[in-house]
């Protein structure tokens, strides 16, 4: 009887941990999703207030799409 209730913790316990996984991996496409939707809509917002905090670089990325910003990068090396 001890054998057969330790066994079933165990797959119980296996049981959850896919559960987790199968819930951060959509959590994570998700998010990758927001990202690639608004992404530029983002950049924008966060250049906006670093230039309103007096930064001279956030005006120029607001000009640019994300494919030009990496670009740019690559371009450096930094990427």
């Amino acid at each position: 009887m001890n054998r057969k209730l330790i066994q079933k913790r165990r797959k119980s316990a296996g049981q959850a941990i896919v559960e987790y996984i199968i819930i951060v991996a959509i959590v994570a496409i998700g998010a990758l999703t927001v990202i690639g939707l608004f992404g530029d809509r983002i950049k924008e917002m966060f250049a906006g207030a670093t230039s309103e905090l007096g930064s001279d670089e956030a005006s120029s990325a607001i000009d640019k799409g994300s494919k030009e910003q990496l670009q740019d990068l690559t371009a450096d090396g930094l990427e």
